[in-house]
């Protein structure tokens, strides 16, 4: 008797052992219970679909795309999954390439240009089971590491490589969120669904597929995902199921063996893709407003500063909009206390202005930026951004023709704009450049002329202050420059056309009359007029 019990229990212990996974039940819903509208399908993954299956494989529609138009929304981009490997989806497009080490998949390019569109096709992935993985010391960059490998994970779990290729039921059970993992085929207005993932969606729950500590030891970043739905989903009443939400902070150091790139890649989807606001207000809700990203922490840190915060709410206003936002303007915005403030203290210690800011740049890049500032393009942008500041102030000459022509002008006057938004710098400046970089060349040329006059009348209306108050006093007073205040933006190096407000001490010259003009060498008081 005792026998045929431990042969239960040891039968019942090699059956749990061995029980496959659970992928889920797969449901066919059709159109007539999912209401997807296909006029909100894109052409180009339609085709797509229909190349792929033509050729003979299953092809669907899958991912934030099929969430999107079960709610009736037109997705911004479109992902399909398909059984063909990678080299058979290439194979069967004119313009396809293969890109990713860690998960190799085909972009199929439409159009060129700024129209192009890009489809982005996987291949079915196998349920991963990390016993059966190589252990790989090293991370995603290890190439020697990881050369023929296909499933690779590192010391806690995280999984470095994954092209090992599986039916659709565990492909579904490989994607991270239920409301992510449905499948659509356009030809027969189907939803393929292993998850409850329409009933997830109608009721507003964001929800990790298997147990989400494990599901976040495979991949941390899926972290940074939970918090990037929630925020893009909040304005529709989605929440964080409490399952899925429990384990994130307990997580967050395994985002510590992220690669950096990866890291800042994940940065700009919670900042750039329209919800932005939404993001940081999740982040800080979840307590995850330290310890992501470095660059991150400052922002989430700086958001309810003035101008931080409307860089912020004018990037979601830009998505919004369909118009272009670029990183590095964003970054510019946050990064600006610091670069402001080692300028002040660089000018106020003597340094003329261009290469102490030229050395502020240099000092906040390399304490806050890091490898990112070896991302070529985004440092020189802030950078060209930042110098353009202080140009600004010089109005007259052939200064403004030069910089309203200048590459990254429209980005320039844009920061100048949110600076006078927030009262850094006063709004009639702002006001003035967009007049004159909208205006005729007549018109530029008069407005240069009419602030080469107040500039000036407020110098002689200064020299007749001062000159008034010499003669009042028993004594001459002395000039003492003034101090900028901590948070004021150090002066233009055109200092002789500050504004009435704060006329620059300007030193007299003296001129020597023309050989021969029969009044002798004396010197005459300078009248004020710049040369000619």
């Amino acid at each position: 008797m005792i026998k045929k019990l431990i042969d239960k229990l040891l039968d019942k212990t090699v059956r749990t052992t061995l029980r496959r996974p659970r992928w889920g039940k797969r449901e066919d819903v059709p159109a007539t219970v999912h209401g997807i509208d296909p006029s909100l399908v894109d052409g180009r993954a339609i085709d797509v679909v229909h190349t792929l299956k033509r050729a003979g494989y299953e092809a669907y529609i899958v991912g934030g795309a099929v969430r999107d138009l079960l709610l009736g929304l037109r997705p911004k981009d479109f992902d399909v999954a398909t059984n063909a490997t990678p080299e058979q989806v290439k194979a069967l497009f004119r313009r396809a390439f293969i890109i990713g080490r860690r998960f190799r998949i085909v972009h199929v390019v439409f159009g060129r240009g700024r129209e192009h569109e890009v489809i982005e096709v996987s291949t079915f992935r196998a349920y991963l089971d990390p016993s059966q993985a190589e252990p790989v010391v090293g991370d995603e960059r290890s190439k020697r590491a990881l050369a023929g490998v296909a499933l690779a994970v590192d010391a806690s779990g995280r999984v470095l490589r994954d092209n090992v290729w599986g039916p659709i039921e565990q492909d579904a059970a490989r994607r991270d969120f239920t409301i992510n993992a449905m499948y659509y085929d356009p030809e027969t207005q189907t939803v393929v669904d292993f998850h409850h993932g329409i009933r997830d969606a109608r009721k507003r729950v964001i929800r990790m597929i298997g147990d989400p500590a494990t599901r976040y030891r495979e991949d941390p970043v899926r972290i940074i995902r939970a918090v990037r739905f929630e925020a893009k989903l909040s304005r529709l009443g989605f929440k964080l199921d409490a399952k899925t939400r429990a384990p994130m902070a307990a997580h967050l150091h395994l985002l510590g063996d992220v690669p950096p790139s990866r890291l800042f890649d994940e940065m700009l989807k919670l900042l750039q893709t329209g919800h932005a606001i939404a993001s940081v207000e999740a982040l800080r809700a979840h307590g995850l407003d330290r310890g992501i990203y470095p660059l991150l922490d400052v922002v989430v840190e700086r958001a309810d500063e003035p101008l931080v915060r409307a860089a912020l709410l004018d990037t979601d206003r830009r998505v919004a909009e369909g118009k272009p936002v670029a990183p590095s303007f964003l970054l510019a915005c946050v990064l600006w206390q610091d670069v402001r403030a080692a300028w002040q203290r660089r000018v106020q210690a003597g340094t003329p202005t261009f290469p102490a800011l030229a050395e502020a740049v240099d000092e906040v890049f390399d304490a806050r930026i890091g490898d990112v500032s070896g991302r070529g393009k985004l440092g020189a942008d802030m950078r060209e951004i930042w110098m353009m500041q202080p140009r600004f102030d010089k109005r007259t000459g052939q200064s403004p023709f030069t910089l309203v022509e200048a590459p990254r002008f429209r980005a320039g006057f844009d920061f100048l704009r949110l600076r006078a938004q927030v009262g850094e710098v006063e709004e009639e400046l702002a006001h003035w450049w967009e007049t004159f970089s909208q205006a005729s060349e007549p018109v530029r040329r008069d407005m240069i002329e009419a602030v080469r006059l107040e500039q000036q009348r407020a110098q002689r209306a200064g020299k007749g202050t001062r000159s008034r108050r010499t003669r009042a006093d028993d004594a001459p007073a002395q000039a003492v420059p003034a101090t900028p205040a901590a948070d004021a933006v150090p002066p233009a190096p055109d200092d002789a056309q500050a504004s009435a407000d704060a006329p620059a001490r300007k030193r007299r010259r003296r001129r020597r009359k023309p050989s021969g003009g029969g009044q002798g060498d004396g010197a005459v008081p300078d009248t004020g007029a710049p040369d000619a």
